[in-house]
């Protein structure tokens, strides 16, 4: 449901819409005749629209948007809605590819990670927090405490990480993982996805 803020934002945008198509065309150096022919709405209701003495309705801005070649959204000044994709950038991090998945520090927080063929020699550490990781492809040597795995693609690992642990490549060649970490237990990743 819409906050007023939301209300707000629309009005704002809807009356700037005359000044917007008023613009437009002067900036196209584009007749309202030459309008008219273009979108089949007459002149008069053009004439309206662009000193705000008419609202405008789809059946008059979508033509409005073909002739101009504009986006509906450009006409009407409609508010920035966020992309609810993640944009984020990989980064080399000791010798690994880390693709971070989510936004935002804090909180469940994901990443894709390649892990290099040559990292194969065990550095374990630990520290706050809780793990979970799914191998995408691959072999992934895990060691966790005094354990010494080998999850294969489709394997799923899920660890307390004050535990002493470790994971890299287990024959050396490269393997990708999904990892969830949550720094927080209360809020652990759980496999139960």
């Amino acid at each position: 449901m819409g906050s007023m803020n939301d209300s707000s934002a629309i009005a704002a945008a809807l009356e700037g819409v005359s000044a917007r198509l008023r613009r437009l065309r002067s900036r196209r150096g584009v007749t309202l005749t030459e309008l008219s022919a273009m979108t089949g709405i007459s002149k008069s209701t053009l004439s309206r629209l662009e000193t705000g003495q008419r609202k405008a309705s789809l059946d008059l801005l979508l033509p409005l948007a073909l002739a101009y070649r504009v986006p509906l959204d450009d006409l009407v000044g409609a508010p920035e809605v966020g992309d609810l994709r993640a944009r984020l950038k990989p980064r080399r991090v000791n010798g690994r590819t880390v693709i971070p998945l989510t936004p935002h520090p804090g909180g469940v927080r994901a990443w894709k990670i390649v892990i290099s063929a040559v990292e194969t020699t065990p550095r374990p550490r630990s520290h706050e927090g809780y793990e979970w990781l799914y191998v995408l492809s691959g072999r992934l040597r895990l060691i966790l405490g005094h354990h010494d795995l080998t999850l294969g693609a489709g394997e799923v690992a899920e660890f307390d990480t004050r535990q002493h642990h470790w994971f890299g490549s287990s024959d050396g060649a490269p393997a990708e993982i999904l990892s969830l970490f949550g720094s927080d237990r209360t809020k652990a990743p759980r496999a139960t996805l």
